[in-house]
């Protein structure tokens, strides 16, 4: 989606985190090279907490706008949650980690 969508404007940034499961044990070089791996060619930052009371700003943020909630309640569930952010900085969709933003819904 990456490749096919970025001369567009579109921008994927990943953030890893540790919360679910211990997913993300790893070092940040090792992180990004499993995501190279898999083709992942678009900006990994740094290893954050997404929930509870050390979340990152960006992520607190993100959950409380209005198309950023959901209606499981607010936390990040599992990893691979993606939310849909327009040019102008608005959230526009909050998609579950098996939600897939490049189909039509």
């Amino acid at each position: 989606m990456h490749a096919k969508y970025a001369e567009k404007g579109l921008r994927i940034l990943a953030f890893p985190s540790n919360q679910f499961g211990r997913q993300e044990p790893g070092t940040e070089s090792q992180i990004k090279n499993f995501a190279k791996s898999y083709n992942a060619d678009f900006p990994m930052f740094s290893k954050i907490n997404v929930n509870g009371p050390n979340a990152h700003p960006m992520w607190k943020w993100l959950k409380e706008q209005p198309k950023g909630r959901s209606f499981l309640g607010n936390d990040i569930k599992w990893n691979f949650t993606k939310f849909l952010i327009n040019r102008e900085g608005q959230v526009m969709k909050r998609y579950g980690p098996m939600g897939d933003p490049s189909v039509s819904q």
